[in-house]
């Protein structure tokens, strides 16, 4: 991440916060960008008692980026996931995820050692606010569905009765199909 390569270093916390910065008010891929944005080498393995070092490199992570950054950057990396994992990805999203991200073995690595604040003994949990804006649809590049949570897929090009709408992973993960707007008139 450019962010990376120009923030000036800051000296790692010593405990889950700094300042009014908490990792517990932070998702796993808002840790994991923070991961990636890091100290943290690159050849990093997750050992018994790291837990401290890996607070201390998600809060310098996060301070280096700023906190909209890191939402803005995890809400792209998230949706990105959902869309390549549902074969849904353009080019132009692959180019964007490419450029934002170039180093993919520490982003990884950055993803599995953040999943790990989250587990077992001495985990940190996630606050209410984090998991609310982890779920939140950010996507570089056109989308299939154009911004609208639906896209058709036809079935039968001859058949125009054989198409069907599909729902966005990234943009409409749970397949909410909107109703029928009500007002009220007092």
């Amino acid at each position: 991440m450019p962010a990376t390569l120009t923030a000036p270093r800051t000296a790692p916390a010593s405990s889950v916060t700094s300042g009014a910065l908490s990792v517990e008010d932070l998702s796993n891929g808002e840790r994991k960008i923070a991961l990636y944005a890091s100290d943290m080498p690159g050849s990093y393995s997750y050992r018994r008692g790291d837990g401290p070092q890996l607070m201390a490199w998600i809060i310098q992570g996060a301070a280096r980026l700023g906190l909209e950054e890191l939402y803005r950057s995890a809400a792209y990396d998230h949706s990105y996931r959902v869309l390549s994992l549902a074969n849904l990805a353009t080019d132009e999203q692959a180019r964007a995820h490419r450029a934002r991200f170039v180093n993919s073995r520490r982003l990884n690595r950055a993803g599995s050692a953040a999943t790990i604040t989250g587990l077992g003994q001495g985990a940190v949990p996630y606050s209410a606010a984090a998991v609310a804006r982890s779920k939140r649809p950010l996507v570089e590049g056109t989308c299939h569905c154009g911004s609208t949570g639906w896209f058709e897929v036809c079935f039968d090009p001859d058949d125009a009765t054989a198409n069907a709408s599909q729902n966005c992973p990234a943009h409409n993960p749970t397949g909410h199909l909107p109703g029928p707007s009500v007002s009220v008139v007092a």
